[in-house]
């Protein structure tokens, strides 16, 4: 299992220690030094089976100061996964990727049920 995470993100943090106190193994990945690219992303998004939206960061600055709120819906699915590929900071997080599925976001009931 990866979590792709930002390690000053207060909500990352309280999902790494939600995960390592219910002894759940995973690797490591910041967001910020090793940015997702489109094809990840895309992977992630289709395997996920949630809206596009869902995988950005909407309440962070860049996403504020680009104005996508009202940009998004009129850029394509391929135009938004380069976009995202562009800045880890516009991404949602964390990020739990396993085999069988993709969480964004730390939603402690939605990980008890598919984590426990």
């Amino acid at each position: 299992m990866l979590i792709v995470e930002y390690p000053r993100c207060s909500t990352c943090r309280k999902a790494k220690k939600w995960l390592d106190e219910h002894n759940i193994e995973y690797e490591d990945r910041d967001i910020v030094k090793d940015n997702p690219q489109a094809n990840e992303l895309k992977q992630w998004y289709e395997k996920s089976e949630l809206p596009l939206k869902r995988f950005f960061n909407t309440s962070g600055k860049i996403y504020r100061e680009l104005k996508l709120k009202d940009k998004l819906p009129d850029m394509t699915e391929e135009e938004q996964l380069e976009l995202l590929a562009t800045d880890g900071m516009l991404v949602k997080r964390p990020i739990i990727i396993t085999d069988d599925f993709v969480l964004t976001g730390f939603k402690e009931k939605e990980w008890e049920e598919k984590l426990l």
